[in-house]
């Protein structure tokens, strides 16, 4: 059995307790809320941050697994809607067999009835990603099973075409550093505008993330993208659902104040 395998089945648990907050990617082309990206966070509210700074060798592994199954539980408990998404990150170097390492994330699901569809499994990966066949083996895997798989940060670091070229996952979420002020950048807007030509050609869907003003998200809409996740709808909420705003349908950037606690019917927490 390898090292990783037997970090996630035996050993001490983890010394630190987490929970995750929500927070909602939209699709406005249905105008209405796609998903939501679980995001770990300690039980008293500390930041991402403090507690994967609790991370290291000894526990990557066990926390790659515990992440996936509190973020399945949560959402059971927090969804109203039946094909709503689950976006869940992880590390490609935390999992060392494909087949192997979705047992504990398979269990969950079973045991909460969580369809397999609902669920989008995001790299997030700030280095390079050296073997790349072992990406490509858990996008199979993955998609075997019924998962999604996203490309996160895209444009961003080593997240570029280069990966792209190699593995194609369901969808890539450009980094908000592109977007930031895109809508007075004509080489921000050209370069968004080629990269979502390049998904289009390739079947994948773009995710436009760290949206926080009305001038970025028109210029994204209008680069052909519908959905969109950041700030200007919503920050995350631990352990539950945000109020969510959405702009009103054929609106180019008048704001109301209507949340999809009032348009879909979700409790906001």
């Amino acid at each position: 059995m390898k090292r990783g395998c037997q970090g996630c089945q035996a050993g001490e648990p983890l010394p630190f307790e987490f929970t995750m907050a929500f927070h909602p990617i939209l699709d406005l082309q249905r105008h209405g809320v796609w998903g939501y990206e679980a995001l770990v966070r300690g039980v008293s509210g500390q930041g991402a941050g403090q507690i994967l700074a609790m991370v290291d060798e000894a526990n990557r592994y066990k926390f790659d697994q515990a992440c996936r199954v509190k973020a399945i539980e949560l959402a059971s408990s927090l969804f109203v809607e039946p094909d709503t998404r689950l976006s869940i990150n992880f590390m490609p170097n935390a999992v060392y067999e494909p087949s192997a390492c979705i047992r504990a994330t398979l269990e969950a699901a079973r045991r909460v009835g969580f369809a397999h569809q609902q669920i989008m499994f995001e790299f997030t990966e700030n280095e390079r990603m050296a073997d790349v066949a072992h990406v490509q083996r858990i996008i199979t895997e993955y998609r075997k099973q019924g998962f999604a798989t996203a490309l996160d940060d895209f444009g961003a670091g080593y997240a570029g075409l280069n990966l792209l070229a190699s593995f194609q996952p369901d969808f890539i979420k450009l980094d908000m550093e592109l977007i930031r002020g895109i809508g007075a950048s004509h080489a921000r807007q050209t370069i968004v505008v080629g990269v979502v030509a390049i998904a289009r050609q390739l079947g994948i869907a773009v995710i436009a993330e760290g949206v926080e003003t009305e001038n970025e998200l028109d210029t994204l809409r209008a680069a052909g993208i519908h959905l969109f996740q950041g700030y200007l709808f919503a920050k995350p909420a631990v352990a539950s659902l945000p109020a969510t705003w959405l702009p009103q349908r054929g609106s180019t950037g008048l704001r109301t104040e209507t949340g999809v606690d009032a348009e879909l019917g979700m409790s906001a927490a």
